[in-house]
């Protein structure tokens, strides 16, 4: 019962000693190498051949053995060379939601004058069959790329788990790897809320009177006939192709009056919910539908307030405020 926890501790001193870094070279001093299953068969295989060849004097037992044995040798070098030289390189990943798998994107670089191949990429610890090994061979003087899964732990900001890289080429009783551990960082989102309710009312600015009203499509009221020189932005989309549909071909714009006297601002004390974690997805979901209308939008977090504006760094900054909350 203790075996598997003592595996893992010395595993988790061990990856604790490797520096991290997103581009790494393989060289003698980080690549490893031990035989396969198959392998280990083949050596006890090569000890009964040669026990039988001294015991009947058998020139042609000897033969065979050391041509064997040769070949695994010759398939050991080729193996730990297929590996050797390469040059990993990672991508910083993208910002994902919790619940969703981040893509780590990984280059494979060579200068050799020969192709690689057979050469795998994973996570380590992960289940092989959620996420298996990704495949691929590195062409002479070129690079490639490949894509790995990992699925994270939840919101916040977490560092990446330690990759490998092996190789079997080109016989398989032998396994060429190395252990990696990546410098980047990722940013997971809050998981939105699958059926949110509608945005909440607008808030009257300091200064004017009347409150704004949100309707449930989350379209804001006060919208006028569309006047030459109004921006794109200002176009109500959803009402235009209302129009369109209708045979007519009235074009609505937001009124900028209208659009003055009246905030949108997404409060997480005015969620509804109770845990921490069901506001903040509660928020997230509001936050995408509001940016998908092209609305100007706050958000409240308890002790953060960032100002109403749109467009996609000020999404970012939203979700990356929730994130980290």
């Amino acid at each position: 019962m203790k075996t598997p926890r003592v595996r893992q501790r010395l595993q988790s001193w061990w990856h604790s000693r490797l520096p991290r870094r997103d581009t790494l070279t393989l060289t003698q001093r980080n690549v490893y190498i031990l035989p396969t299953r198959p392998g280990w068969m083949l050596a006890l295989t090569l000890i009964l051949l040669l026990v039988a060849s001294i015991n009947y004097q058998l020139n042609l037992g000897y033969l065979l053995t050391f041509l064997l044995a040769g070949s695994a040798v010759v398939g050991m070098h080729v193996c730990h060379g297929n590996l050797r030289g390469t040059t990993l390189h990672l991508n910083p990943p993208d910002p994902v939601h919790a619940g969703q798998a981040v893509l780590l994107e990984v280059r494979l670089s060579s200068e050799r004058t020969r192709a690689r191949y057979g050469i795998g990429m994973g996570v380590i610890g992960a289940d092989p069959a959620h996420t298996p090994l990704a495949w691929t061979d590195v062409p002479a003087q070129g690079n490639t790329t490949v894509q790995v899964s990992w699925s994270v732990p939840g919101r916040g900001l977490h560092a990446l788990p330690p990759l490998n890289a092996l190789t079997l080429f080109p016989l398989g009783t032998f396994r060429v790897w190395t252990v990696w551990r990546p410098a980047s960082s990722v940013l997971v989102y809050p998981e939105p809320e699958s059926h949110p309710p509608p945005l909440p009312p607008g808030e009257p600015q300091a200064g004017s009177s009347g409150s704004a009203r949100v309707q449930s499509t989350g379209e804001f009221d006060g919208v006028r006939a569309y006047r030459r020189g109004d921006p794109i932005k200002a176009v109500v989309w959803k009402k235009a192709a209302q129009a369109f549909a209708s045979g007519r071909d009235e074009l609505v714009s937001r009124d900028a009056l209208s659009t003055q006297r009246q905030q949108l601002w997404l409060d997480h004390a005015q969620c509804g919910q109770s845990g921490l974690e069901a506001r903040l997805s509660r928020l997230t979901a509001w936050v995408l539908m509001a940016d998908r209308l092209g609305l100007d939008y706050g958000v409240r977090l308890p002790g953060r307030e960032i100002a109403p504006d749109q467009g996609p760094l000020h999404r970012a900054r939203c979700l990356e405020a929730m994130a980290l909350a």
